[in-house]
């Protein structure tokens, strides 16, 4: 049994608490967040501990896993006081504002030995894992164009923080990083990044970007976001190899459709049976980081894969700024 502390009360800190409540193999032992009154309601709600002082709440209860759920500029000063005391951690998307934070993490866990796991749940969708075990498979041949698309309207958190670009880095570090770390995964290394935003534009409460990425492999990304569509959170994936074509569009009922050239007289795509509802994602990701450390394995997500998608991010916000192509790594 593993003893979890939550730090952040806020929308993630909800999803995160109310995952490791249906666990067999873990105990929120504790929430903690600045505002106490959100701290109190969580903790209540799941019958454990509030505290307003991460220090406090670590000397106070015998815990073996931290989960950093506060905005992403405090990633590194929550990870960096856990794994010194010696906690296993896992931290929400972004891994962190910079890659230097994301460095001092890595080699604080490793030096450590704890298992630190960056929480990229889109690799825990069961349509987004298909789309990969197709591709995997051959269901469109070699893989040459991908378009995703991801977004809805402007997030509101604690302090207006996403609108803080310094803080949240926009959509780009906060939002289609999901995509970046997904296609990564998918597709391999990536080389370079050309991008086109509103992130320098001064408007308020809107963000929208578009971002090309070539990869190692000769697979040609294009990655939409946007905080500028009210009509309601969506997302679509279109993945075209010379055999054949699979699309998902979270809006449609069958989610995942193939059409190979072979079967296109027979008309239109074959749908996936994986269910996006299944297993709710967030417990499947979470679940899994706990069972790594009661099995002594290695999670599937290593903090070095949350570098890559951060150093992707900076990239293409790099491109934005100075409006030229970006070498990743370079």
């Amino acid at each position: 049994m593993q003893r979890v502390v939550l730090v952040g009360a806020g929308h993630m800190g909800k999803v995160h608490s109310a995952a490791y409540a249906g666990m067999n193999n873990a105990e929120l032992v504790g929430i903690m967040d600045i505002r106490e009154e959100a701290a109190n309601e969580l903790a209540t709600a799941h019958d454990t501990e509030a505290f307003t002082d991460f220090d406090e709440m670590l000397a106070s209860v015998d815990a073996d896993v931290v989960d950093v759920c506060v905005p992403t500029p405090w990633h590194k000063e929550y990870v960096l006081k856990a794994v010194e005391a010696g906690k296993h951690v896992v931290t929400e998307k972004p891994m962190g504002r910079s890659l230097k934070d994301c460095h001092e993490m890595i080699e604080a866990a490793e030096k450590a030995g704890v298992t630190f796991m960056p929480a990229h749940v889109l690799r825990f969708f069961p349509e987004f894992a298909a789309a990969k075990m197709q591709v995997d498979a051959g269901a469109v041949g070699n893989p040459a164009v991908v378009r995703t698309t991801r977004g809805g309207g402007f997030p509101h958190g604690w302090n207006e923080w996403y609108a803080n670009f310094e803080w949240s880095g926009g959509l780009v570090l906060d939002l289609i990083i999901h995509d970046f770390d997904w296609l990564r995964w998918t597709f391999g290394e990536a080389e370079r990044v050309f991008a086109k935003g509103l992130v320098n534009r001064g408007l308020e409460f809107i963000d929208y970007a578009l971002v090309t990425i070539r990869f190692k492999s000769g697979v040609i990304a294009h990655v939409e976001g946007t905080w500028a569509n009210p009509s309601g959170f969506g997302v679509k994936v279109e993945i075209a190899g010379d055999s054949g074509l699979l699309e998902f569009n979270n809006k449609t009922t069958a989610p995942i459709t193939i059409a190979r050239k072979h079967e296109a007289k027979h008309g239109g795509g074959v749908a996936i049976p994986e269910s996006p509802t299944t297993q709710n994602p967030y417990f499947l990701e979470l679940q899994h980081f706990i069972d790594c450390i009661e099995n002594g394995t290695k999670p599937s997500i290593t903090p070095v894969d949350g570098m890559k998608a951060v150093e992707i991010s900076l990239a293409a916000l790099e491109s934005i700024k100075t409006g030229m192509p970006v070498t990743i790594g370079g």
